[in-house]
């Protein structure tokens, strides 16, 4: 765990929860599962037909904002038009010399979401655990960050990221993680 690298971040973060664009409230075509999540308000959702507002929150305006403010100190010179596909929805956040493509797939049981994350980590080449970031989560041999929650996985690709990137210069592994916290910390109650 990089507490190093999270402790200015959470600082940041405590002034801008709530500012992650969206709504925590389900919308109408989900169906709702009761999962343990240690809140026992919350609901885990089941994929649908149309991507979840939390979902469609790593793309929104305030997460790009809260990305730039916690994560990589540099604004985007664009962000892709979102696509939902095969119950992936997903942005590329262009920068100047680079890219980061976030992606959030959306899952319909716990099983599906263990064995999606766990495909995930052989895929990618897990290197070491993430922890105190949403319930699980791994970096990657490329420096990216996959984090899970409920019946989502989050995928912060910076594969296509220069080694050291954002102001000021971090190795592309913490702007994966830091990244990483900003979304989760938009998917708290959602």
């Amino acid at each position: 765990m990089r507490v190093r690298i999270l402790i200015p971040v959470l600082a940041i973060s405590i002034g801008t929860l709530g500012a992650c664009g969206g709504s925590d409230q389900p919308s109408a075509e989900s169906s709702p599962t009761t999962i343990a999540t240690g809140d026992p308000a919350h609901v885990a959702n089941a994929a649908t037909d149309d991507p979840s507002i939390s979902a469609k929150m790593v793309c929104a305006e305030d997460a790009q904002d809260d990305i730039y403010k916690g994560a990589t100190g540099i604004k985007t010179t664009s962000v892709s038009e979102p696509t939902w596909e095969d119950h992936v929805y997903a942005c590329d956040y262009v920068y100047e010399n680079g890219t980061m493509r976030l992606e959030t797939k959306e899952l319909s049981t716990l099983e599906e979401t263990t064995e999606f994350f766990d495909e995930q980590a052989e895929k990618l080449g897990k290197t070491e655990d993430l922890n105190g970031i949403g319930e699980a989560g791994f970096s990657t041999e490329n420096g990216s960050a996959v984090i899970r929650k409920d019946y989502k996985v989050l995928t912060v690709d910076v594969s296509d990221l220069p080694a050291q990137f954002g102001l000021p210069s971090a190795p592309r592994s913490d702007v994966a993680i830091n990244t990483a916290f900003q979304i989760f910390q938009c998917w708290i109650g959602a």
